[in-house]
Formats: structure tokens, sequence, C-alpha cells
């Protein structure tokens, strides 16, 4: 099992303890299952945020700040497809499907903009 795998289990475990309603979120400091508790919208704005500061440490070229905040995009993705109801392993199975095209680039449409 891969880091990935692994971190998804965990994210899928807290959901299953705060659905259970067996978390009592202030005592349990999961932040997690704090994610769940406030619903899609929280989750949604997490991933903006953390797509933002993605973006804008690799703008700075500072590596060391991009790795931490693609690190935190993929597990705010990771919530949001618990969320969801979607399988980590789905999302893994259309990466493994591109992975196997070559050749594939898109044609792109030639736009007059001065027109």
């Amino acid at each position: 099992m891969n880091a990935l795998q692994e971190l998804y289990e965990v994210v899928m475990s807290r959901k299953a303890l705060y659905e259970s309603g067996k978390v009592d979120i202030e005592s349990q400091k999961s932040y997690t299952c704090y994610l769940f508790s406030k619903g899609q919208d929280k989750i949604l704005k997490k991933c903006g945020e953390e797509c933002s500061e993605m973006i804008i440490a690799a703008k700075n070229n500072d590596n060391d700040e991009l790795k931490n905040e693609i690190a935190d995009l993929m597990y705010h993705l990771m919530v949001l497809c618990a969320q969801q109801g979607l399988p980590w392993s789905e999302v893994e199975e259309v990466l493994e499907e591109r992975s196997q095209k070559i050749g594939n680039l898109k044609t792109f449409k030639n736009v007059d903009h001065n027109s």
C-alpha cells in the first residue's frame, strides 16, 4: 500500500468515526472530523485555499513550501472525495489510465483575439 492510500484510509476512518456520533470533536482534536462536521462548503473552501497557497509557493520558487502545499492540497482533496463518496481508488484508476496514454497531445483552437 502506498502513502496516499494509507492517508485516504485514515480519512475514511475519521469519516466513519464522525458519522457514528462517537466523536467529540473538541476533545478529540481531529481536524478531519472537524471538516466533516462543517460540511461540503468548508471542505471546498479549504481545497481552494490550499490550491492558492500552492500556486503562490510555485510562483515564489520555494520548493520547500511547494511540497508542503501540494501535500495539504492532496489531503483536502481526499477529504472532499470521502465527503462525496468517491473512493480514492477511482482517482488512482484515472491516473493509471492516463499514464498508459502516449501521444495524447490535445489540439487547441486558434482564436483570433484581434477581431
